[in-house]
């Protein structure tokens, strides 16, 4: 997970496009020749852009851009501490 990553993805991108992107990577997943090293790869980004939706979600519900940002990054810390 890369802040600055979920960042910009969120500032720049709608939600639909970020979604849309996600179910393309997860249908690339289920190709039978993907290597190891590429599916770490593409669940980073999926990470990314979920983060970026989760954002763009906070921030509809009136939390501040920088605090949706971080809820986020300590809501993914919390769960791999856990």
């Amino acid at each position: 997970m890369k802040l600055p990553a979920i960042r910009h993805l969120q500032r720049n991108n709608e939600v639909e496009k970020l979604e849309n992107c996600i179910e393309v990577l997860e249908s690339y997943c289920e190709f039978k020749r993907i290597t190891e090293e590429e599916m770490d790869v593409i669940g980073e980004l999926i990470t990314n852009l979920c983060g970026a939706v989760e954002v763009h979600k906070m921030i509809e519900d009136g939390m501040a851009e920088r605090d949706a940002a971080n809820a986020f990054a300590k809501k993914v810390l919390g769960s791999i501490d856990a």
